[in-house]
């Protein structure tokens, strides 16, 4: 199908910003609807599959509309992405994340913005920028648990933290503790030197790096100074009770059952409690469960439990990490459906 669009009122400027450096704004939606763009001008002719055209057409209309100031990779990223769910058959995200017995009212929610609420951190700007995203940050502000599944570079770690820092700055909480298990990627790392903060820097940094981009390296420092914010691998956390604290289990899917048994009865008196991870990057030994896919299955019916499901729609790093995302889930589900014809019982 072909088609044949025309921006108005045709202006150079906000014409080179939608275009982007070397067309690349235009090779992003070519590769995400898989059509194909000339343009001459502001005219465009669009090819592509049936009705895939005027799906184009409608998001140029929408980027040359903000495009009076140069528009980021970032932007038409998330633009691009936003016009897919639309053009993908409505799904029902909060019949299908929220807890069966979830009926506590979202009480502390702030904005009623289209991203949701909008919290308070040295980025003033922070809501979610996804449907996933938003919902996530409704079901942290309403429940004492939450927990975020789903692939990497869908914000589920750094939305946690930035709600602590909000909960933080509102004195909800008088103070943050992240913590994380500490097991290598697939390496033995082997004996690191140092004392103990030296030891488990390595692996708590991507925490350290949410942290100074909310809050700045200075407020951090004295944060830390004045014990408004821990940071500690997960093996020191049993025997704790943590009141009146925000606490984040990062990287759960390298939990096991018993380390998440005793993580989720650390939560005390005016705590909340956020679990991320993503259970298709287990990096534990070959055999043992994981903590977080027990949780799943275990408290899926606990009310005051609240569970957010990301997916490659829902990233917003580089286009490729949506992409590839997908293409491991599609082998995945290849590799899933092969092994049940394989072991299917004959008649």
């Amino acid at each position: 199908m072909q088609l044949r669009h025309s921006l108005a009122p045709a202006d150079n400027t906000r014409l080179a910003h939608l275009c982007g450096p070397l067309d690349a704004h235009l090779r992003t939606i070519e590769a995400a609807f898989h059509v194909t763009l000339h343009r001459r001008g502001e005219r465009f002719r669009i090819d592509g599959a049936r009705g895939t055209p005027q799906q184009v057409a409608d998001l140029l209309d929408s980027l040359y509309a903000r495009s009076e100031r140069p528009l980021s990779a970032e932007m038409v990223q998330l633009a691009v992405a936003s016009a897919l769910r639309e053009a993908a058959p409505a799904r029902k995200t909060a019949a299908r994340h929220a807890s069966a017995h979830d009926d506590l009212p979202l009480t502390e929610l702030g904005d009623d913005a289209p991203g949701g609420p909008t919290l308070h951190t040295r980025r003033a700007d922070l809501q979610g920028r996804t449907p996933n995203q938003v919902l996530y940050l409704q079901q942290i502000l309403a429940h004492d648990l939450t927990l975020g599944i789903g692939p990497a570079g869908t914000g589920k770690t750094f939305l946690a933290v930035a709600c602590a820092v909000d909960a933080l700055e509102r004195s909800a909480v008088q103070r943050i503790i992240l913590t994380r298990p500490a097991v290598e990627a697939g390496e033995r790392l082997g004996f690191l030197p140092g004392d103990l903060t030296q030891k488990v820097d390595p692996y708590l940094r991507p925490l350290y790096d949410a942290l100074y981009d909310l809050m700045g390296f200075d407020r951090v420092t004295k944060a830390f100074e004045k014990g408004l914010i821990e940071i500690a691998p997960l093996a020191f956390m049993r025997g704790r009770t943590l009141n009146h604290a925000f606490i984040i289990l990062d990287e759960a899917q390298n939990t096991t059952p018993e380390q998440m048994k005793m993580f989720l009865t650390r939560i005390g008196f005016g705590s909340r409690a956020v679990v991320t991870g993503d259970v298709s990057q287990i990096d534990l030994p070959r055999g043992a469960r994981s903590g977080l896919i027990e949780a799943e299955r275990i408290l899926k019916r606990v009310k005051g439990v609240a569970f957010t499901r990301f997916d490659a729609s829902d990233v917003v790093r580089h286009p490729l990490v949506a992409r590839i995302v997908s293409a491991y889930d599609a082998d995945q589900a290849g590799a899933t459906e092969e092994a049940a014809t394989v072991h299917k019982p004959s008649a």
